[in-house]
């Protein structure tokens, strides 16, 4: 399935002071392609309800006109004839034509051929000048059908001075069929529907608000390449969560571009291990906002043959920032921590994560001991240190004539006595040795 948008900026030629007139022109593919099925219905019938429920988005916005174009809707496509002429500007610029609009867009066919470099250049008329920030969105379902070069038309565009930058958002396509529209700009795809209409949204709002937010996650190269975790955007100072992404290197490798209200100051989360916050970030209007955050990362893997828990924690701090198993692997801010494996008896470790190097950590398998009980018991068990020097480990459940504990390997003794025995001369030591991987059997 073949759909997507481009959406064309012409700036200024000449600075004005005052706010700007913004004049957005809506180029709507009508071609016989747009018949085809798309989920339970066909493609141009999806496309208009979008496109009709985006234009209340311009009602009473101030200093803005909308105009339609529409292509492929008059002359139907046959085996032997294509009318790639078939381009007009149906609606014009004006204040107050959105419902014109609508209704214009509710009764087009889609009939006839795909005339996109035609329709783009007479696109460069329909505006009445050029000092307003002029924009043109494309929607279309397939790549040019006539004999013109869309690649080219922008090329000349921008001999003549006219700057041309689209945005180029394909549902449901391949990215080798969308990197056709390279040669125009930037381009990304969307899956579904709501995709689609999630998409134009944001674009619409991009233009409407010319403010716009990018959030360099940065290494320990002070390069914005750090990708793929969480943001939560609070209302400074509150619990009020307004936005939350998934951070996202775009596919010009650069971190991607967001809309953010800029009526608001914002508390930034980003849920790295550990997380990082940053606080009273002000976002300036009608601009590119750029955030610096420095979160240079690593890898942190554990492996053994059995499967245990490890606790990970930032240097002589005692939060829990991860617990994480042998045999995974996971990314933490480049620095040095303190492990915890989570065997008995405890034990610890301080390890260094690296940029963009992947730490690893071999956990040795422990034994298990298996306790078999005459009588009800109390008593502990202790970890041989060497030199005399025993380090404690466990209880015992007096409750339990029979339990099963996982050791590291190592020499251990158990110290104990009969629970109703009443007298300390009753107490009894045994020693034991626990191997990796293999079980003993004790009786008390």
């Amino acid at each position: 399935m073949r759909y997507f948008i481009l959406v064309l900026f012409f700036p200024l030629l000449c600075a004005a002071q005052q706010e700007r007139t913004t004049r957005i022109l809506f180029i709507l593919d009508a071609s016989n392609s747009m018949n085809s099925t798309w989920g339970k219905q066909t493609r141009l019938v999806g496309a208009k309800e979008v496109l009709i429920q985006a234009m209340e988005m311009f009602k009473e916005v101030p200093n803005t006109e909308i105009a339609l174009r529409v292509y492929g809707h008059q002359v139907p496509i046959t085996n032997d004839i294509q009318d790639c002429n078939d381009t007009k500007l149906e609606v014009p610029f004006s204040i107050g034509n959105i419902d014109i609009i609508k209704n214009k867009i509710r009764g087009l066919i889609a009939k006839g051929a795909t005339p996109i470099a035609r329709s783009l250049e007479a696109a460069a008329g329909d505006f009445p000048d050029t000092l307003s920030r002029n924009v043109i969105i494309l929607i279309t379902d397939g790549l040019e059908s006539c004999d013109n070069n869309p690649c080219v038309i922008a090329k000349k565009l921008r001999e003549k001075g006219v700057k041309v930058t689209p945005f180029v958002i394909g549902l449901g396509m391949d990215l080798s069929y969308l990197e056709n529209f390279a040669c125009i700009g930037s381009y990304s795809d969307a899956e579904d529907k709501d995709s689609f209409k999630s998409v134009l949204t944001t674009i619409i709002e991009k233009i409407l608000t010319r403010t716009t937010v990018q959030i360099n996650l940065n290494d320990s190269f002070k390069k914005p390449t750090e990708t793929n975790v969480t943001l939560f955007l609070y209302e400074a100072g509150t619990e009020n969560l307004k936005y939350t992404f998934t951070h996202t290197i775009n596919r010009y490798n650069n971190p991607d571009t967001l809309v953010i209200d800029p009526n608001f100051t914002y508390d930034l989360m980003v849920n790295t291990l550990p997380k990082i916050e940053k606080k009273q970030i002000s976002i300036v209007r009608n601009t590119h906002n750029t955030i610096q955050i420095d979160a240079p990362q690593g890898f942190l893997k554990f492996t053994g043959t059995t499967a245990v828990a490890v606790r990970v924690m930032e240097k002589s701090k005692y939060e829990t920032i991860n617990l994480q198993l042998t045999n995974s692997q996971d990314k933490y801010l480049v620095g040095v921590y303190d492990i915890e494996i989570l065997t008995l008896p405890r034990s610890y470790q301080r390890i260094e994560i690296s940029q963009s190097k992947t730490t690893t950590v071999a956990i040795t398998s422990p034994g298990t001991l298996e306790l078999k009980c005459i009588k009800y018991n109390v008593g502990q068990v202790f970890v041989d240190k060497g030199n005399g020097l025993f380090e404690w480990v466990f209880n015992l459940d007096e409750k339990l004539l029979s339990s099963k504990y996982v050791l590291q390997p190592g020499n251990y003794k158990v110290v104990y006595r009969q629970k109703d025995q009443k007298s300390t001369g009753y107490t009894v030591e045994k020693k034991f040795k626990i191997e990796s991987t293999k079980k003993i059997l004790l009786t008390l």
